[in-house]
C-alpha cells in the first residue's frame, strides 16, 4: 500500500506541474484537462510495464537466492 501511495503521489506531481499552468481558477481549463488525462495514462503504461517485467525477474532472483543458501 505504501508503494502504490508513493506512485501515486509522485504521478500526480508530476503531471500537475508539467499541466497546470495558471492557478487564478477553482476548475482546469479544457487543455489543463486533457494534458491531466494523457500524463497519467502515459504514466500508468509505464508503470504496467515496469511492474510486468518485475513479475517476470522476481522468480529467477527468488530461485538464484535459494540456490547460493
Amino acid at each position: 500500500l505504501r508503494d502504490f501511495l508513493l506512485v501515486y503521489n509522485r504521478m500526480t506531481e508530476l503531471c500537475f506541474r508539467h499541466c497546470v499552468c495558471n492557478l487564478n481558477y477553482r476548475l482546469l481549463t479544457g487543455r489543463e484537462e486533457s494534458c491531466l488525462d494523457s500524463c497519467a495514462a502515459r504514466l500508468v503504461r509505464a508503470n504496467h510495464r515496469l511492474m510486468g517485467a518485475y513479475v517476470g525477474l522476481v522468480p529467477a532472483l527468488l530461485q538464484r537466492r535459494a540456490a547460493e543458501h
